[in-house]
């Protein structure tokens, strides 16, 4: 079990199913996507740099891995929890679990790495002393030796 990070409600749409009511493969991304949107929004984080309580505003998504474990059955709400398993100069490595509400089963895990880019030059540019701040609760507790 991964210490740390952070569990965030996501919701599970009838639109989201495919044909045997299962949730799409497609939308395991979309649910880490609005769990890490989320959190990042709370803190005062927008795409629009005016509005931004960060300067970080143009962060793309360089890869994303996904391992399918057990699926979701039907609407819901599941959790998914991430954290930040590593933070370079200019990109994070998000790690991430799709859990049951319970937290009993793990539907689906993976990592998502985001690079922060300069929006004129589209080249990768250094996290913000600020934005590095607010990610310091998404790092990881040291794991215990096994």
């Amino acid at each position: 079990m991964t210490a740390g990070g952070v569990y965030e409600p996501v919701q599970v749409h009838f639109d989201d199913l495919d044909a045997m009511g299962l949730l799409h493969n497609s939308r395991y991304a979309l649910l880490v996507e609005r769990a890490i949107s989320a959190y990042w929004h709370r803190l005062g984080w927008a795409s629009d740099p005016g509005r931004s309580a960060f300067k970080d505003v143009f962060l793309a998504v360089r890869e994303f891995k996904v391992t399918y474990n057990t699926p979701i059955t039907g609407v819901g709400e599941p959790l998914v929890h991430f954290w930040l398993e590593r933070m370079g100069r200019t990109s994070g490595w998000y790690g991430f679990r799709v859990l049951s509400a319970d937290h009993a089963v793990v539907h689906a895990e993976g990592y998502r790495v985001n690079v922060n880019l300069d929006p004129a030059t589209l080249r990768p540019t250094p996290f913000s002393d600020e934005l590095r701040a607010a990610a310091a609760p998404l790092m990881l507790a040291e794991a215990a030796p096994c």
